[in-house]
C-alpha cells in the first residue's frame, strides 16, 4: 500500500544526491565522488563518499549506505512515503497511490499546506499594499526592519474584521473545513466562519520541507489576548517539531556545522540580517526532543542566543541530558545582558555578529554569570556564591568536566581545600545540598525543619495526589517511583493503611506533619481538570525515575537498559506532544521495570513488587 513503483522510480532518477545531501553535509570532489563527514555518526575525518552516477552513498566509517530516498529517511526522520514526497515536491513529480484512502489522506495534507500559503500570501500583500497595514508597517520601522526585510521574511498583516481572510479563502475555492483543519478560521456561534488571526503582526512559518504549515502572531496593541499567538496543532503544525526559519538556515547550518537557537521571530531576523544565517527559533514552546531529531544531523553545535541563566537549573539538566543523548554540544553567545538580539538590530548589528564567534561553554556561562553578579569580598559571601557554584557544577555529568570546574572556582573564589569542594559536588549529585559555611551549631527543632534539603518537585506532586485522588493515580504510582526516604515512608504509610485517617492515626509526627500538609494544599484534585492533570503528574514522576534506574542499569552493564531507553524516549515523546492516553500506558510498563529492580525481577517474570 502506498506509491506506484514506477512513480517511485521516475523520483529516484530525477534527483540529484550529491545537491541533496548538500542541504545536510558540506562536500568536496574527489576525483569523480563527493566526500564529506558523515550525518549519521560522528566523526572527525570524512568518510562518507557518494556515486553520484549510480546516486548512491556509502559510510566507511559506520556502514551506513543507500540512495536518496535513504538518505532522505534517515536525515529528516521520515516514513518511506514521505521521503518520496519530499523529494517529489522537489522534482515537480505528481504521485500516484495504490490506495484511494492512503491517497485521499496525504492529498489533503497537501490542501492544507495550499491553504495555508494562500493565507501567507494574502497577509503579506495586506502588509505591503492596503492602508490597515499602515500600523505594523510602523511598528516594523520602529524595531528597524524595513520594507526590504518584510519582503525577505514574508511578513504579514492579519486585518481587524471578522472573517476578512476566511471570505477570500473561500473565494479562492478553499472550504469551511480547509480554514478549519488549517486553524486559520473558526465556525462561530452564528455559524460563520471568524479569522482566528485578528489585528496582528503575522510572521510565516514553514517545515524543514519548505512546507507552509502555519504563523506567529504579534499583537500590536497589546488589547487582544496575549502578545504572541501561534497556529494551534493541526495535522501539519506541530510546534515541538517545528523550527522557525529552519527552511532557510538548513544550508549554512550544515556547513558551519553550528545552529543558533533564538527565543523570537525577530531574534532570528537580526540574526539573518546581520550575517549569522544560520539562526532558528523555537515555534511557542520550549525545546524539546523532537527539535534536536531535526537538528542533530545537520549541527553539532548547538549556540543559545538568549540568557541561559533564565532557564534555571531545570534547563541546564535537559541540556546535558541532550549533549549526551544527541552527541551535541551546547554554547552560550556573548549578548549584552538583559538584550535581546531584536532589540539590538540595527543599532548594534556588528555586535549581534560577534556574539556567535565568542561563544561560551554552557556551564561556564553560568559560572562566570554567577561570579560576575556575587560578593566575594568576605569568606561569609565566597562560601554562599561557592554554595550555588557547586548546585550548577553537579548537574554536569562529566566527572572530567566537573573536577576542571571545581578547580577554576575553587581558584577565583581563593579557596585553599580543593577537595572540599569536589566533595559538596559528589554530596549534591547524591542528593544532598551544598553547605560549605553553614553553621554547625545546635539549632532547635523548628530551626532543623526549615534547613530541611527540600523535596524533590515531581515526588511531592505525585504524593499529593496520593494524597487528594487516589483513585486516579493509585493504579499507577508504586513504591519504586520515590527516592526521596521521607517520601517514601509517607507513601507506604499511607497504602499500607485502611484509610487517610488510620494512616494519621499510625505515623510518626514528622510523616503525618507532612500528609496532612498535603492534604490540603491546592490542586486541581476534584476540578474538570482533574484527569489531565493527573495523569501529567504520573508521567512526570516517571520519567524522573526511570533517568534514575536507566544510569544505574548502564553502570550495572546491564543489557536490558535499550529496552527501558526505548520505553523513555517514547514517554518523553508523547509527554512534549502532550498526549496523555498515550504517556500514561508507558509510564505504566516503566514503573513495572522499576518495582522489578527493587524485587531483582524481570518485569514480566512475576509480580511487581510494589504496593496495591
Amino acid at each position: 500500500m502506498g506509491i506506484l513503483d514506477e512513480d517511485v522510480r521516475r523520483v529516484r532518477e530525477a534527483t540529484d544526491l550529491v545537491e541533496l545531501a548538500r542541504e545536510h553535509v558540506a562536500l568536496r570532489k574527489v576525483g569523480r565522488r563527493w566526500s564529506g563527514l558523515c550525518p549519521f555518526h560522528n566523526e572527525k575525518s570524512p568518510s562518507f563518499t557518494i556515486n553520484p552516477e549510480m546516486g548512491a552513498y556509502y559510510c566507511f566509517g559506520c556502514q551506513a549506505r543507500g540512495d536518496a530516498i535513504s538518505f532522505v529517511r534517515e536525515v529528516e526522520h521520515l516514513d518511506f512515503v514521505g521521503a518520496v514526497e519530499r523529494l517529489a515536491a522537489n522534482a515537480g513529480i505528481q504521485l500516484r497511490y495504490d490506495d484511494a484512502n492512503f491517497s485521499k489522506e496525504r492529498q489533503r495534507r497537501q490542501r492544507l499546506h495550499e491553504a495555508v500559503a494562500a493565507a501567507i500570501a494574502f497577509y503579506h500583500d495586506r502588509l505591503l499594499r492596503e492602508a490597515d497595514g499602515g500600523f505594523a508597517r510602523r511598528y516594523l520601522r520602529s524595531r528597524g526592519f524595513d520594507g526590504a526585510a518584510a519582503r525577505q521574511f514574508h511578513l504579514g498583516y492579519s486585518p481587524d474584521g471578522w472573517d476578512v481572510l476566511a471570505r477570500h479563502l473561500q473565494q479562492l475555492k478553499f472550504s469551511r473545513e480547509d480554514l478549519s483543519d488549517a486553524n486559520l478560521a473558526f465556525v462561530n456561534r452564528a455559524n460563520k466562519m471568524q479569522d482566528v488571526f485578528r489585528g496582528r503582526l503575522m510572521f510565516p512559518i514553514w517545515d524543514a520541507r519548505g512546507d507552509a504549515v502555519g504563523f506567529g502572531a504579534r499583537t500590536l496593541t497589546g488589547e487582544d489576548g496575549p502578545k504572541y499567538k501561534n497556529t494551534a496543532e493541526t495535522p501539519i503544525y506541530r510546534k515541538s517539531s517545528l523550527l522557525y526559519g529552519l527552511n532557510w538556515a538548513k544550508g549554512e547550518i550544515v556547513a558551519r556545522n553550528n545552529v543558533v537557537i533564538c527565543e523570537g521571530y525577530t531574534d532570528v531576523m537580526a540574526f539573518h540580517l546581520a550575517g549569522v544565517t544560520q539562526a532558528v527559533a523555537t515555534c511557542g514552546t520550549a525545546l524539546a526532543d523532537d527539535h534536536f531529531l531535526l537538528m542533530k544531523n545537520l549541527a553539532r553545535n548547538i549556540t543559545l542566543a538568549y540568557d541561559a541563566d533564565a532557564a534555571g537549573q531545570a534547563a541546564a539538566e535537559r541540556c546535558y541530558s541532550w549533549e549526551s543523548r544527541y552527541e551535541v554540544q551546547f554554547q552560550v553567545a556573548d549578548l549584552p545582558n538583559g538584550r535581546d538580539p531584536g532589540d539590538m538590530w540595527p543599532d548594534d548589528a556588528d555586535q549581534i555578529a560577534k556574539s556567535v564567534v565568542a561563544v561560551t561553554p554552557f556551564l561556564q556561562f553560568r559560572l562566570d554569570r554567577l561570579m560576575n553578579g556575587s560578593d566575594t569580598s568576605t569568606i561569609e559571601a565566597r562560601a554562599k556564591t561557592a554554595n550555588s557554584a557547586v548546585e550548577m557544577i553537579a548537574a554536569h555529568p562529566s566527572d572530567f568536566v566537573r573536577d576542571e570546574y571545581v578547580m577554576r572556582v575553587a581558584s577565583a573564589l581563593r579557596l585553599e581545600n580543593v577537595q572540599r569542594l569536589r566533595d559538596e559536588v559528589e554530596k549534591v549529585r547524591k542528593g544532598g545540598n551544598a553547605t560549605l559555611g553553614a553553621r554547625r551549631a545546635t539549632t532547635t527543632a523548628q530551626d532543623g525543619e526549615r534547613m530541611e534539603r527540600p523535596y524533590d518537585r515531581r515526588e511531592i506532586d505525585a504524593l499529593r495526589w496520593v494524597v487528594q485522588a487516589p483513585q486516579l493515580v493509585g493504579p499507577h504510582v508504586d513504591l519504586s517511583l520515590f527516592n526521596d526516604p521521607r517520601l517514601r515512608d509517607a507513601f507506604e504509610l499511607l497504602f499500607s493503611s485502611a484509610s487517610f485517617d488510620d494512616a494519621v492515626a499510625r505515623g510518626d509526627d514528622r510523616t503525618v506533619a507532612l500528609l496532612q500538609r498535603l492534604a490540603v494544599e491546592e490542586t486541581a484534585a476534584g476540578t474538570d481538570k482533574a484527569e489531565e492533570f493527573s495523569k501529567r503528574v504520573i508521567v512526570n514522576l516517571v520519567e524522573a525515575s526511570s533517568l534514575r534506574l536507566m544510569q544505574s542499569m548502564l553502570q550495572a552493564g546491564d543489557v536490558r537498559s535499550v529496552e527501558v531507553k526505548q520505553l523513555l524516549d517514547a514517554l518523553v515523546r508523547e509527554r512534549d506532544y502532550s498526549n496523555w492516553e498515550e504517556a500514561v500506558p508507558l509510564a505504566d510498563e516503566l514503573v513495572a521495570w522499576l518495582a522489578s529492580n527493587e524485587t531483582g525481577i524481570g518485569p514480566n517474570d512475576g509480580p511487581s513488587g510494589g504496593t496495591d
